[in-house]
C-alpha cells in the first residue's frame, strides 16, 4: 500500500474534521468508541502523511498537554469535495470564448498556474527522471501514469487513465492544455503522440526531438 494511500479509519477521521473544523483526542475517542492511544496512533499516520495538523491549547490544569488537531490543506483536498462541477462549468464557460488568441492566452496561463503548483515535486536532470517524477506525482492523486523507454532509447509518458475524464468527453482542447503543462514542468517541449479521444489505447507523451529521431535514424 502506498504510504499516502488510507485505510477506513483514517477516512473517518478526516469526515469528522471536514464536518467540524478542530477536534481533540478525547472528541474524537467520544465520537468513534475507542481508547485515547487508538485515536493517537490514527492521528500520529495522518500527521505523518500531511493530512492533519496538531496545534496545543491552554490547559488549566496538570498533565498531558493539549492539542487539538485540524485539516491541513492536503487534507481538505483529500476529504469529499464538489470541485468536479465547478471544474466543468468554469471550462465550459472559456469555451464559450470566441477569440481563439484569447482561449488560447487563457490555457496557457491556466498551465502556469498549474505548473507553477508542481513545480516543487518533478526532479531529475534528464527528461526520464523528470518523467518518472511526474508519473509518481499522478500515481498519488490514484491516476496511473508510468515512463518506459522505446525502440530509439527515448523515454516516453504513458497515462493510462484521464486526469480530466468529464472535461475531455466534452472538448478535447483539455488534451492541448495538459500537454501545455507538462511540458512546463518537464522543461522541454513535449508531442502527445498517441490519445484516447482518437481511439488510441494510452495517451502517451514524447520529447518534440523524437520525430527528428525517428525519421533520421540520429539525435
Amino acid at each position: 500500500m502506498n504510504e499516502r494511500d488510507l485505510v477506513p479509519s483514517d477516512v473517518t477521521i478526516l469526515d469528522l474534521l471536514r464536518k467540524r473544523r478542530w477536534m481533540s483526542v478525547s472528541d474524537f475517542r467520544d465520537a468513534l468508541g475507542v481508547t485515547a492511544t487508538a485515536v493517537r496512533q490514527r492521528l500520529t499516520r495522518l500527521m505523518a502523511q500531511g493530512y492533519v495538523r496538531r496545534e496545543a491549547i491552554e490547559s488549566a490544569g496538570r498533565g498531558r498537554p493539549s492539542h487539538r488537531y485540524e485539516l491541513t490543506t492536503e487534507g481538505r483536498r483529500k476529504t469529499g469535495a464538489n470541485f468536479g462541477d465547478l471544474a466543468i462549468a468554469l471550462w465550459q464557460e472559456m469555451r464559450g470564448i470566441t477569440d481563439a488568441e484569447v482561449r488560447r492566452g487563457l490555457l496557457q496561463r491556466l498551465s502556469n498556474r498549474l505548473a507553477e503548483l508542481y513545480s516543487s515535486q518533478i526532479q531529475g536532470d534528464s527528461l526520464a527522471e523528470r518523467m518518472e517524477s511526474l508519473a509518481a506525482l499522478f500515481q498519488e492523486r490514484q491516476i496511473p501514469f508510468d515512463v518506459r523507454i522505446d525502440e530509439n532509447q527515448l523515454p516516453v509518458l504513458t497515462a493510462h487513465a484521464c486526469p480530466y475524464p468529464e472535461l475531455a468527453e466534452q472538448d478535447a482542447t483539455i488534451c492541448a492544455m495538459e500537454r501545455m503543462l507538462f511540458s512546463d514542468l518537464l522543461g522541454e517541449p513535449v508531442n502527445l503522440d498517441e490519445c484516447r479521444l482518437d481511439g488510441d489505447p494510452c495517451c502517451t507523451f514524447c520529447g518534440s526531438d523524437r520525430d527528428f529521431v525517428v525519421l533520421t535514424g540520429r539525435r
